[in-house]
């Protein structure tokens, strides 16, 4: 368990690491860790407060035990340039009476003039594409995919998709022709192939009078 050296709360993970994907929401779950005897509440700020979604955004830590924070970036349209990401998360925390509630939690508690200890850690985020999952974010197997080659490829499956449609689509109306030009046909074909046995049979006796 990786966390960040705060005096107050440990954090875990260290960067908030999001599976990049256009058009979804994804979600990235926080542990805070309180390190002390003492009751530490703790509050969520970020650079880009319409980007996320933070779940609880502030609230308490019992001590020497655990609390979990869901933060949920939005659904984005566009990728950022060579996916890099410049939000950043900020982790206030603070010694409180033990009597304080997570809805008496207030902006005010984190302040210097408070007289409360004090703690800020900070926090970037990162995106992981499939090149940067592969090399052991997620399961730590090697890999050598960018961010573009599965885009690439999808839409030259697709391309190849549609042409196999357009051609099967051609080579039916083309076997629906040949099928109404035999039929029309038919009468026709017969005497020609009595014609083509007849003529064989007339060489054949020929030849072999020979």
């Amino acid at each position: 368990m990786s966390t960040e050296a705060g005096e107050l709360l440990g954090i875990d993970p260290v960067e908030l690491r999001f599976p990049f994907e256009l058009n979804k929401q994804i979600s990235c779950t926080l542990q805070l860790t309180n390190r002390t005897d003492k009751q530490v509440a703790f509050k969520v700020k970020t650079t880009s407060p319409k980007k996320y979604c933070v779940r609880p955004n502030n609230g308490i830590v019992a001590p020497r035990s655990t609390a979990d924070v869901v933060v949920t970036m939005q659904a984005q349209r566009e990728a950022p340039p060579d996916m890099q990401c410049k939000d950043k998360f900020l982790v206030q925390s603070a010694i409180v009476a033990k009597e304080i509630v997570p809805k008496e939690v207030t902006g005010d508690m984190f302040t210097k003039e408070s007289g409360n200890v004090v703690d800020e850690v900070k926090l970037k985020v990162v995106y992981l594409t499939p090149s940067t999952q592969s090399e052991g974010f997620e399961d730590g197997s090697a890999g050598s995919l960018n961010y573009q080659e599965p885009l690439a490829l999808i839409s030259k499956l697709m391309e190849e998709k549609n042409s196999a449609v357009e051609l099967n689509n051609k080579l039916r109306q083309e076997l629906d022709l040949l099928r109404r030009d035999i039929s029309r046909q038919h009468g026709g074909f017969s005497l020609v192939l009595v014609l083509v046995v007849a003529i064989m049979g007339i060489l054949l006796g020929f030849l072999m009078k020979r």
